[in-house]
C-alpha cells in the first residue's frame, strides 16, 4: 500500500499531488522577510497529512477544518489514489457535503483523474460509512495488521506535529490500554491476542466489582449471614400463613388463644418485672436524696470554744487545731461522696426514664391485646389479623429482597474469584511471551530494536533502546531511550528534538521489520528536520534514502528554513522530481488551497 495521487473536483482550488514510490517531500519556502521569524506559516504542508487522513476514511469531527469552515469546503469532492501490493490502484471518492457516503473504483494504471466519473461507472458507489471501511479493508488486502482494520495503525503512518510527544501512545488514542497496546503488541510481534484477552478480563472484573460494591451499598450494612435471613424469613413465612389460614377460616378462636399466652406469658410477666425495677430504682433515689440532705457538719469549733470559756475549762489551740483538720478532712469526703451520689442519681432517672417508656409501650400492648379478647366484634378482630398480616408480608418482602441481594453478592463473588485466576493466567502468559520475544535474537521484536537503534545511532551517534516489559499490573510498558557511552538511559529522549527522532526511527523499524509481510509500504512525517543541527539532518535524510532504496514510500514536509545551510547556497538537497509539492507565502497560489486562510 503506496499513496498515489491526491486530488479534487476542484483543480483551480486545490493542487493536485502525484505521489512517486520513494521520496517525496513538500517543500514551503518563506519568501517574505515578514514571515521568516513566524513559527506558522498555514501554508498547507500539515494540512496534506489532514487531507490523506480523510480520504482513508477518518470519522467525522466537527473540529476538523472541513467540516469547521464548511461554507469553504461543502462542495469539494476529494480522490485518493492508492496503490496496492499487486500493483493495481484503487480511488477513493469522498465527498465534504456527505462525508458518510464513500465511492471506490479498482484500475491498472496508476495517475488517474476520476472527477468526472458518472455514478455507475463507480465500482461501489456512495457506500455508507461503516461498510466502506469494511470493503476498503478487504481491498488493501493488510494481512499482518488483522485482526485489526487498517486504521488502527495509521496515525504512525501519518506522524502530524501532536503525534511526536509519544514514541507509542498517539494523539488520537485517548481511550483506554485494550484500544492500542494490543495492536502495538501485534506489530512488534507479541501475542496481542492474550494481550487483548487480558485487558477484556481486567475490565469484565473491574465491572463485576462495580456490582459487587453497589449491591453492598444496596445491603446498606443489613444482615450478610444468608443462612439467617433464610432462617427469620422461614419463621416469618409460617406465621404469614398461620395467620391466612386463620383469615380464611374466618376463626379467631387460636387468635385468642395466642393472644391469651402472650398476654399472660410476655406482657403481663415484663410489666410486672419493670414495675419491681422501678421500685427498687425509685427506693435507691430516695435514699440518695435522704443522703445529699444529710451531708452537713454541725461542730464549731469556734463555738466549742466559747462553751468551754464560759464552763471555765480552757480549750487549748492545738486541739481546736485537730478539730478544725478533723471537720476538713471530713468534708473533702463528703464533697467526693456528693459527686458520686449525684452521678448515681443522674444513671438512676435514665432508667426510670427507659422503665417508664417500656411499661407505657407494654401497657398499650396489654390495652389491645385485652381490646382484641373482649372484642365480641368478629368484623373488627378480622381487620386486625389483617393489618398483621399486611404487616408481616411486607417483612417478607424486604428478606426476600435480602436474599436475592445476597445470592448475587455470592455468585458475583464466585465469578470474580474464578476471573481473577483467569486473569492471573494470562498474565503469567504475556510474562512468558514477553520475555521469549525479548530473548530471541531472531524474534520479529529484536529485528524491530536493531533497526531503531541504528537509525537512531546513524542520526546522533548514540544507542536507542527500545523495550518492552509487563509491570507488576500485568500491563505492557513500552520504552524508547537514548543511551550513553556505557549503555545507561538518559534524558535526551525526553526533549522535543530526540523524541521526534525516536518516532521517525520507530515507524521506520517497524516498516522496515515487515517489508515482506502484506503490510502497508509509506509512512508521512510532518516537520521532519525541525529542530535538528545541520550534521543530523543530513545523517537523517541518508537513512531515509536507504529505506526509500529498500522499498518503503516516504513522504516528508519541511519549511526551507529547516535545509541545511550548505543546500540553501549550493546545490539541491533533493532531487527536482523528489518535491511533489512546493508552496509559498508570496500569494494565495503558494497555498495548498488556493484562497483565503481560514
Amino acid at each position: 500500500m503506496k499513496l498515489s495521487k491526491l486530488y479534487s473536483n476542484n483543480p483551480e482550488l486545490f493542487e493536485t499531488v502525484d505521489f512517486i514510490s520513494g521520496l517525496n517531500v513538500v517543500m514551503a519556502e518563506i519568501r517574505l522577510p515578514e514571515n521568516k521569524n513566524k513559527d506558522t506559516h498555514n501554508l498547507g504542508k500539515t494540512t496534506l497529512g489532514r487531507l490523506l487522513d480523510f480520504c482513508l476514511l477518518s470519522g467525522r469531527d466537527k473540529d476538523f477544518f472541513l467540516f469547521k469552515h464548511a461554507d469553504l469546503f461543502k462542495d469539494f469532492i476529494f480522490f485518493l489514489e492508492i496503490e496496492l501490493l499487486d500493483s493495481s490502484f484503487v480511488t477513493i471518492r469522498r465527498c465534504v457535503k456527505d462525508a458518510s457516503k464513500i465511492s471506490f473504483k479498482k484500475n491498472q494504471v496508476s495517475h488517474q483523474d476520476f472527477s468526472m466519473l458518472s455514478d455507475q461507472q463507480w465500482d461501489h458507489f456512495n457506500i455508507p460509512f461503516d461498510r466502506a471501511k469494511s470493503l476498503l479493508d478487504g481491498i488493501l488486502d493488510l494481512h499482518s495488521l488483522k485482526p485489526w482494520e487498517f486504521r488502527q495503525g495509521l496515525g504512525y503512518l501519518l506522524r502530524l506535529q501532536d503525534d511526536y510527544k509519544d514514541v507509542f501512545k498517539l494523539s488520537g488514542f485517548l481511550g483506554r490500554h485494550v484500544y492500542w497496546k494490543p495492536y502495538l503488541a501485534h506489530t512488534l510481534g507479541f501475542n496481542a491476542d492474550v494481550v487483548e484477552k487480558f485487558y477484556k478480563k481486567e475490565e469484565e472484573l473491574k465491572e463485576k466489582e462495580r456490582l459487587e460494591n453497589t449491591i453492598n451499598k444496596e445491603l446498606g450494612g443489613s444482615i450478610e449471614d444468608i443462612s439467617k435471613i433464610e432462617g427469620i424469613l422461614l419463621l416469618k413465612q409460617k406465621d404469614a400463613e398461620k395467620k391466612q389460614n386463620l383469615l380464611d377460616a374466618f376463626d379467631f378462636r387460636t387468635e385468642d388463644k395466642n393472644k391469651t399466652k402472650q398476654l399472660v406469658e410476655d406482657i403481663d410477666e415484663c410489666i410486672a418485672t419493670l414495675n419491681a425495677e422501678r421500685y427498687s430504682l425509685n427506693q435507691n433515689k430516695k435514699k440518695i436524696f435522704s443522703s445529699l440532705a444529710e451531708e452537713k457538719i454541725l461542730f464549731n469549733p469556734d463555738e466549742a470554744q466559747k462553751l468551754f470559756e464560759e464552763a471555765g475549762i480552757f480549750f487549748q489551740g492545738q486541739i481546736k487545731k485537730d478539730f478544725q483538720q478533723l471537720i476538713a478532712f471530713n468534708k473533702a469526703i463528703t464533697d467526693e461522696r456528693r459527686v458520686y451520689l449525684l452521678e448515681e442519681r443522674g444513671e438512676i432517672e435514665n432508667e426510670l426514664t427507659r422503665v417508664n417508656a417500656e411499661l407505657n409501650s407494654l401497657g398499650r400492648r396489654r390495652s389491645e391485646t385485652l381490646s382484641f379478647l373482649s372484642d365480641t366484634d368478629v368484623f373488627s378482630k378480622y381487620k386486625q389479623v389483617t393489618d398483621e398480616l399486611v404487616t408481616l408480608k411486607a417483612d417478607i418482602t424486604s428478606l426476600e429482597r435480602q436474599r436475592g441481594f445476597l445470592h448475587r453478592l455470592q455468585e458475583l463473588r464466585s465469578e470474580i474469584r474464578a476471573l481473577s485466576e483467569e486473569k492471573g493466567h494470562l498474565q503469567s502468559q504475556i510474562e512468558k511471551d514477553v520475555g521469549k520475544q525479548n530473548s530471541d535474537p531472531t524474534s520479529l521484536f529484536s529485528s524491530i530494536r536493531v533497526f531503531f537503534s541504528e537509525i537512531v545511532e546513524e542520526v546522533i551517534d548514540r544507542k536507542a533502546l527500545l523495550s518492552v516489559s509487563p509491570n507488576q499490573q500485568g500491563h505492557l510498558e513500552y520504552k524508547a531511550e537514548i543511551l550513553d557511552d556505557s549503555g545507561n538511559s538518559t534524558s535526551a529522549d525526553k526533549g522535543n528534538t530526540y523524541k521526534k527522532l525516536l518516532c521517525i526511527a520507530f515507524d521506520l523499524a517497524i516498516l522496515r521489520a515487515h517489508l515482506d509481510k502484506k503490510f502497508p509500504r509509506f509512512v508521512f512525517h510532518d516537520g521532519v528536520f525541525e529542530s535538528l543541527d545541520d550534521r543530523k539532518k543530513k545523517n537523517l535524510l541518508t537513512v531515509i534514502r536507504r529505506y526509500t532504496d529498500l522499498g518503503l514510500q516516504h513522504v516528508i514536509t519541511l519549511i526551507d528554513s529547516d535545509l541545511p545551510i550548505r543546500y540553501k547556497n549550493d546545490s539541491p538537497m533533493f532531487d527536482e522530481g523528489e518535491v511533489v509539492l512546493l508552496l509559498h507565502d508570496e500569494d494565495q497560489q503558494g497555498r495548498i488551497f488556493k484562497m483565503r486562510e481560514w
